[in-house]
């Protein structure tokens, strides 16, 4: 029995994940993509994993650099993950979806007002399928009030609005 990517999709859209930017910085560049296959791995080391299309031209730029942060999206930051789910070649005005970046230390952006951000250095990678999984060891955290934003059947949705309708 084979499965279709249709219906795969569809059941995947059924769990409801936080929304993500991965940033990385290449040659003073910002580059990015909004990303929602994250997950903890290990606390000991502390490792994550985000998981990359081949396609995408972050995929490059994570394997070139091999520092990356990963942002974890507020409730009224839909605008910049909406922003960075586009191709690439449309990254050109960050600020314009709102999305403003400091540096780390080690020079990795971070976007301003996330809920919070991870600074990652990679650790290993493993192909599967048509993406890549990356593994990196988490450096630095920085953990901010608010809400997170979500994903779930193709919608974006707010933790808040959620609570009223169960209410």
């Amino acid at each position: 029995m084979s499965v279709s990517a249709n219906d795969f999709r569809k059941a995947m859209g059924c769990f409801a994940t936080g929304v993500t930017v991965i940033t990385v910085d290449q040659d003073g560049e910002v580059h990015g993509m909004t990303a929602n296959a994250f997950t903890a791995v290990s606390l000991d080391p502390v490792l994550v994993l985000v998981c990359v299309d081949h396609r995408a031209r972050t995929h490059a730029h994570l394997h070139a650099r091999k520092r990356f942060g990963v942002n974890v999206l507020r409730s009224d930051q839909q605008a910049i993950a909406e922003y960075y789910a586009r191709s690439a070649e449309t990254h050109q005005h960050p600020e314009a979806a709102g999305a403003h970046f400091d540096r780390t230390a080690q020079g990795t952006p971070v976007l301003q007002g996330a809920l919070a951000y991870l600074e990652c250095r990679l650790h290993s990678t493993q192909t599967a399928g048509d993406h890549t999984i990356f593994i990196a060891e988490v450096e630095e955290v920085v953990v901010r009030d608010g809400e997170p934003l979500l994903y779930f059947r193709s919608l974006y949705r707010d933790i808040k609005k959620i609570e009223k309708v169960r209410s």
